[in-house]
């Protein structure tokens, strides 16, 4: 099973991977399969209908402005906030969009219809996107679900993902469970993250790995930068107030005094963790890591290695992404990374995993103690919701990624004590999160019909 390490790790726009990100991508690509279809004569106009968790949480998640500005043809990737906010205005002069030559209708206003209640039946987050004539009827038609992390599948898709095996992908270690890979790795005499590099190698060169692995670290470093900088209150109604800079401050402030507490440096861990999800909630840019959601856990237990572990070296950065690629891949593939699919268990449980592979890699922890860390991590998620207050990433979803960070280095450093032999595998831990999603009653998993969404009615 090959998964590459950049389509775990994306470059993204907050606030979320499944509910912005992938309904902006879903729009990009309706409007390029419409070029050239063939769309009859007559007056047009286009249509897109939300269904399932995209319907209840779309506004506080985004996902409105995110397909009008899909439609118009932005990406993520190089979303420019303040273009947006000049083309969406020129969109609702215009109500219309071209497409192959033709002007076809698109209002702002009423072209996008949450269908509340009317879940599909292959994924909870369904895009369901026609151009339709005068009498109302579809002349072109696509549904796309957004299944988490970014990636986008249609329905033909989806159902060809849903029927795929385990097959060497044409890379040298095609592990598809955590039990191959740890066969591979004692086989090979090779590490996670050597492995890991030698599927990239099959599929790009060297100096484009280490060129994207680089570029992939500087945007999450960045972000935590930003993050730590900014103040204010977060958009979307809640009043949230920005508190990583706060944390930032006190600390700052700490260093050097003998009073100093020892948890200080766990304290750094949950403002860097913060610092990017306040990003996200705000809109801005990050990395799916693997989601949105939880793209706060990973670079906050990196920065936390290379500014607060001796001996760290930036050299393992590398070797860390590759690691938690490796491990996230796994559990999308056996599992999900979806809040809407399997609730927060799959978000910031399968971030936790990740970073606790990651840098107990960095501390040059085996394979199996590697493996260790990462079950230790996710096996303490087991269960969590997805119940977002508002449908915004932000209460619980900020501070959720700082306890995640912190359960994550916890992880890793009681497995890197240990000797990688322990009771559960990280195998039945994935297994056990996809029956515990499947079975997760539909309330808790990002619609916010349930949970704290619905314990703070004055929200």
């Amino acid at each position: 099973m090959f998964l590459s390490v950049f389509d775990i790790f994306k470059v993204s726009v907050g606030p979320s991977s499944s509910h912005t990100m992938g309904p902006m991508i879903a729009a990009k690509r309706f409007v390029d399969a419409a070029h050239g279809a063939g769309l009859p004569d007559g007056p047009l106009a286009l249509r897109c209908h939300l269904h399932g968790s995209l319907a209840y949480t779309g506004e506080g998640h985004g996902t409105f402005r995110a397909v009008l500005c899909g439609l118009i043809g932005m990406m993520p990737e190089s979303y420019d906030r303040e273009a947006a906010n000049v083309a969406l205005a020129e969109l609702a002069t215009r109500q219309r969009i071209r497409i192959s030559g033709r002007e076809i209708g698109l209002d702002p206003e009423s072209a996008i219809i949450a269908e509340r209640g009317k879940r599909l039946p292959r994924h909870p987050n369904a895009l369901d996107f026609r151009i339709v004539g005068e009498d109302g009827a579809a002349v072109l038609a696509e549904t796309y679900y957004s299944v988490g992390g970014g990636f986008v599948l249609t329905e033909a898709e989806m159902d060809a993902d849903q029927s795929r095996k385990p097959v060497s992908d044409g890379v040298p270690f095609p592990f598809g469970t955590a039990a191959e890979m740890l066969e591979m790795g004692k086989a090979s005499g090779l590490s996670i993250a050597a492995m890991k590099r030698a599927n990239e190698l099959a599929r790009r060169s060297e100096p484009e790995l280490e060129q994207g692995l680089s570029g992939i670290w500087g945007v999450m470093d960045r972000c935590i930068d930003r993050g730590l900088q900014g103040e204010g209150i977060l958009p979307g109604g809640l009043n949230v107030k920005r508190r990583a800079k706060g944390l930032r401050d006190k600390l700052e402030a700490q260093r050097g005094v003998n009073a100093a507490p020892l948890h200080s440096a766990i304290d750094w861990l949950s403002a860097y963790a913060m610092a990017v999800n306040e990003e996200n909630a705000a809109g801005g840019q990050v990395v799916t890591a693997p989601t949105n959601g939880a793209a706060g856990v990973i670079p906050a237990v990196i920065r936390y290695y290379l500014d607060l572990v001796p001996g760290a070296s930036r050299d393992q950065v590398p070797q860390m992404l590759l690691t938690a690629a490796a491990v996230g891949g796994l559990i999308k593939f056996n599992a999900s990374i979806s809040g809407a699919e399997v609730g927060c268990q799959g978000e910031v449980g399968s971030a936790s995993a990740m970073a606790a592979a990651a840098l107990c890699a960095a501390m040059g922890g085996s394979n199996e103690q590697i493996e260790n860390a990462a079950e230790i991590a996710l096996e303490h998620h087991l269960g969590m919701t997805c119940d977002p207050i508002r449908g915004l990433v932000q209460v619980p979803c900020i501070e959720r990624n700082g306890m995640g960070a912190v359960k994550a280095v916890a992880a890793a450093s009681l497995a890197a004590l240990g000797d990688g032999q322990h009771i559960v595998p990280l195998d039945a831990c994935i297994e056990t999160m996809r029956q515990t999603g499947r079975d997760m009653d539909e309330r808790y998993k990002e619609t916010s019909l349930g949970g704290l969404s619905v314990s703070l009615p004055e929200c």
